[in-house]
């Protein structure tokens, strides 16, 4: 994954998430294959929304199952 953007959301994700940056090398493995639950997708919402100054709609919290679409919408969030 390149370094930038996408390696600090990794980082990020990472530490909210406490599973090592080897785990995430695959930006589209699974939240749930590495147990990170609702609850902990949450708190990654929380970090990304605080270290971003973003507004994620509570609609799309949900649909956020993997690093890739974590990253994207931050993409997509900061125009």
């Amino acid at each position: 994954m390149a370094n930038g953007l996408d390696g600090e959301i990794k980082i990020l994700v990472a530490e909210v998430a406490e599973v090592s940056l080897d785990k995430l090398d695959d930006p589209n493995i699974s939240f749930s294959d590495l147990d990170i639950d609702s609850m902990k997708a949450l708190e990654i919402a929380a970090a990304v929304e605080k270290k971003y100054k973003l507004i994620i709609p509570e609609g799309e919290i949900p649909k956020i199952r993997n690093l890739a679409q974590v990253i994207d919408m931050v993409k997509r969030l900061k125009g």
